[in-house]
């Protein structure tokens, strides 16, 4: 789940978004202060707005925001109270972390395309379709995970390219809006002894 809050040009509102809707006709149900966004083929909640939403919790941050799981119960209770079935849940883990191209085939429907696969944990690896010129076998850089806002304020959601599946997205300095970015096609290159895993910090990994 996506959580992102913006008082001073959103309004007083949580936005929760829950999956994507992919083009899908929208419809929405208010009770009270809760409203849910689902898809009208098959009744799936892709979001919810929770307004006047400090009424309830206290937020921090401006765009994607973190909740503590004591403030996702008292959402969920707000949820129940107003009759929906449904349950928020917390997901606390970073959503921006050092990733390890360990393999790395071209696309078989593509001349610039690669299928890499991608170590972001110790015991975990997905697949990422990219097409950085940079991108190169045992390169670190930075992985925006599935549940992801970037800050232009597009989301990262598993998807399809050229027919291959990709979890995740390996970003340029740009695309992070770093600043001194240089304004050209290419990922992150982090130094070797780089913990994979590790959340992003951009005092810690940028140094433009």
């Amino acid at each position: 789940m996506i959580f992102t809050y913006n008082k001073q040009y959103v309004g007083d509102v949580l936005m929760i978004i829950v999956k994507d809707s992919k083009g899908g006709k929208l419809s929405s149900e208010r009770k009270g202060r809760v409203a849910r966004v689902f898809l009208q083929e098959n009744n799936e909640t892709v979001a919810w707005n929770i307004f006047e939403v400090s009424e309830l919790i206290a937020l921090e941050g401006v765009g994607q925001v973190s909740l503590t799981d004591e403030q996702i119960a008292v959402l969920n209770s707000e949820l129940a109270k107003e009759g929906f079935q449904e349950s928020l849940e917390n997901d606390s883990n970073p959503k921006f972390v050092v990733g390890e191209i360990v393999e790395m085939v071209p696309h078989p429907d593509s001349d610039h395309l690669n299928i890499c696969q991608v170590k972001v944990a110790d015991d975990k690896i997905i697949q990422i379709v990219a097409g950085a010129p940079n991108a190169t076998l045992g390169l670190k850089t930075i992985v925006a995970l599935p549940g992801a806002m970037m800050p232009n304020g597009s989301l990262i959601f598993p998807g399809k390219l050229r027919g291959e599946k990709s979890f995740g997205m390996m970003c340029a300095p740009r695309e992070l809006a770093l600043p001194n970015a240089p304004q050209k096609r290419g990922i992150i290159e982090l130094a070797s002894h780089t913990t994979v895993g590790e959340a992003f910090d951009a005092k810690k990994h940028w140094q433009g």
